[in-house]
C-alpha cells in the first residue's frame, strides 16, 4: 500500500471425480443433482464415475483498494484548501471480482425410460462430440443449448445394464463485480466520519443453473430440453449508502 494501491488475484485450478455426490442422510429423491446422483446399478458402481455435481473445474479471484490520487499529500491538488479537499479529496476505492466456470450436470430419458432399474431412470450417452452449451436465447426463452434440437440427437437412451453418462455437460459460469467508494473524515484522534458507496453485481448480470431447468426440460424426450425456468437466487445490481461515525 505504500504507492496507494493495494490489490491480489489467485486463480484454482481443481477437479474432483466420484460416484455420487449425494449425501448418505438423503432419501431417494432429495438429491442435489436433480435425480441423478443416486448409483444406478448396483452390480457395477463405477458407471456412475464421473465429475462431482461440485466441481467448478476453474475460479479467478480478484480484489483492490486503490487510494484516487486527488487531495492533499497526493499527487493532484496538494495546493487544496481544506474545504475542497474535505469535497474532492481522500477517496478511495475499493472492488471485488469473481469468475468461475460452470458446474457439471446431466441430461435424463424423460419418463418411461428405466432401462436398468425401475425406479431411476439413469442419464443418457453422448453420440459423438457434445453440444455447445451456454446462455443462448432460443424462441424468446434462455436456453443451456445453443441449438436444443441437435442437442437431443446428440445423445442415446442408455440400454439394459447401462447407467448413463453422468455430469457430461457444463452449465455457464458465475461472473460477478462488486464496486466501493468511501471517503473519511476525521475530526480527532479518535473521531472519525465515514461514507460509503457500494454496488454490487455492477453489471447486472444474470446467472442461470442447469439445475433450475425442470426434469422434464432437462430430458432429451422434451420438447423444450434446455429451458432455464428461472435465474438462480442472485440479486441484480444493487447500490448501497452509509454513513458511519466512530468514536
Amino acid at each position: 500500500m505504500q504507492r496507494g494501491f493495494q490489490f491480489d488475484l489467485n486463480y484454482t485450478l481443481s477437479k474432483s471425480i466420484d460416484m455420487g455426490s449425494d449425501a448418505e442422510r438423503l432419501s431417494l429423491f432429495d438429491s442435489t443433482s436433480g435425480g441423478f446422483g443416486q448409483i444406478i446399478n448396483a452390480w457395477d458402481p463405477s458407471q456412475n464415475r464421473g465429475v462431482s455435481d461440485f466441481d467448478a473445474r476453474h475460479q479467478i479471484n480478484a480484489s483492490y483498494v486503490l487510494e484516487l490520487p486527488f487531495g492533499q499529500k497526493r499527487q493532484w491538488g496538494s495546493g487544496w484548501n481544506g474545504v475542497v479537499d474535505a469535497i474532492f479529496g481522500g477517496w478511495q476505492s475499493s472492488g471485488v471480482f469473481r469468475w468461475s466456470s460452470g458446474l457439471p450436470f446431466g441430461l435424463g430419458p424423460g419418463l418411461g425410460n428405466w432401462p436398468t432399474n425401475w425406479e431411476l431412470t439413469g442419464s443418457v450417452i453422448p453420440n459423438g462430440d457434445l453440444p455447445e452449451t451456454g446462455v443462448f436465447i432460443v424462441d424468446g426463452t434462455p436456453n443451456v443449448f445453443k441449438d436444443p434440437e441437435a442437442a437431443a440427437q446428440a445423445f442415446r437412451f442408455a440400454y439394459p445394464g447401462e447407467s448413463g453418462t453422468r455430469n457430461s455437460l457444463r452449465g455457464p459460469g458465475i461472473f460477478n463485480i462488486d464496486l466501493g467508494l468511501s471517503k473519511n473524515w476525521n475530526f480527532t484522534e479518535t473521531q472519525r466520519l465515514q461514507f460509503r458507496w457500494e454496488v454490487f453485481n455492477v453489471t447486472n448480470s444474470v446467472r442461470f443453473d442447469p439445475l433450475n431447468m425442470s426434469f422434464n426440460n432437462g430430458s432429451i424426450s422434451n420438447s423444450g430440453l434446455g429451458n432455464f425456468l428461472a435465474p438462480t437466487n442472485s440479486l441484480p445490481r444493487v447500490m448501497q449508502f452509509a454513513l458511519r461515525y466512530e468514536f
